[in-house]
C-alpha cells in the first residue's frame, strides 16, 4: 500500500481563505505535574461530536489551560460521545467550524492549521468510489460572496505511528499524564507500517495529529474525478 501527506497547493491559484474555530473543545494543561509543560494542540478535531449534552457541567467553550485534573474530568464528560477510535488530548476540538470565509476554494482544502475540507459534490463522487474511512461534516461558516460552496469538513480518526527511524536517537516517550511528544514532527516522516489501518483510506496518526495521510487509492481516485486543491505527497513506510 501507498501512502501520501496531503498538502496545500498553493500553484493552484485559489484565494479561499477561512477565520473558524470549531464550537466547543477541551481546555490546556496547566503545569501538568508529570512533565510541567502548559500546552494544548487543537489539530485532533471530531466534527460530529455534539457536546450539548454535557455543556452545562463544564465550560467548554474557554480553551485557556486548566488544572490537569480538570482537563481529565472534562475528558470523563466528552469520551461516552467520542466516534469509535477517537482519542483525546489537550485542546481537542468537537463540533462544527464554526467562522468566516472567503475566496475562491479548490474541490479540497487544507492548510497551515490541518483542517481538510471538501466541496459537497466533491465528496458524492468520492464516496462513490469505494473509499474507506470517508465521514464529512457540516459547517458553520459564513461567506460574504454570493455562490458560496457547501463546505464540509472531514474527520480524520487516529490510527498509526511514526517509525522510529525518523525519530531522534532514543526518543523519550509520551508524557504517562498529559500525553505530550517532546519532539517536533520530522522534517522526513517516515510512516510504520505495522501500525498503519487496512479499513481507512484516509486518517491521522496518533502520535502527530497534524498530519494528514491517505492512501493510493484516494490519490487516484481524486485524479480520475480531476478534484484539485491539494497536492499529495509520497510518504515512505517501513516495517
Amino acid at each position: 500500500m501507498n501512502y501520501f501527506r496531503i498538502q496545500e497547493d498553493v500553484s493552484a491559484g485559489y484565494t479561499g481563505s477561512i477565520d473558524a474555530s470549531h464550537k466547543w473543545g477541551l481546555p490546556g494543561v496547566l503545569d501538568c505535574p508529570s512533565c510541567k509543560a502548559t500546552w494544548g494542540d487543537n489539530s485532533r478535531t471530531y466534527p460530529s461530536v455534539d457536546l450539548t449534552p454535557v455543556t452545562s457541567l463544564a465550560n467548554f467553550e474557554n480553551a485557556w489551560p486548566k488544572p490537569i485534573e480538570e482537563y481529565e474530568r472534562m475528558c470523563e464528560l466528552v469520551r461516552p460521545l467520542l466516534p469509535p477510535g477517537a482519542r483525546l488530548e489537550p485542546g481537542a476540538a468537537f463540533g462544527p467550524l464554526e467562522g468566516k470565509a472567503q475566496g475562491r476554494f479548490g474541490q479540497l482544502f487544507t492548510d497551515f492549521s490541518g483542517l481538510l475540507l471538501v466541496q459537497r459534490e466533491a465528496l458524492d463522487k468520492l464516496q462513490t468510489e469505494g473509499l474507506q474511512g470517508l465521514k464529512g461534516c457540516s459547517t458553520a461558516l459564513r461567506f460574504r460572496q454570493r455562490h458560496s460552496p457547501v463546505l464540509l469538513e472531514l474527520e480524520l480518526l487516529p490510527v498509526g505511528h511514526l517509525h522510529p527511524k525518523c525519530l531522534p536517537p532514543n526518543p523519550q516517550p509520551p508524557c504517562p499524564r498529559c500525553g505530550r511528544i517532546k519532539h517536533a514532527l520530522p522534517d522526513l516522516p517516515i510512516l510504520d507500517a505495522s501500525t498503519l489501518p487496512e479499513h481507512l483510506d484516509l486518517f491521522r496518526l496518533e502520535d502527530y495529529s497534524n498530519l494528514n495521510i491517505c492512501t493510493g487509492r484516494f490519490v487516484e481516485a481524486c485524479q480520475r474525478l480531476g478534484l484539485d486543491g491539494v497536492v499529495f505527497q509520497p510518504l515512505e513506510a517501513r516495517d
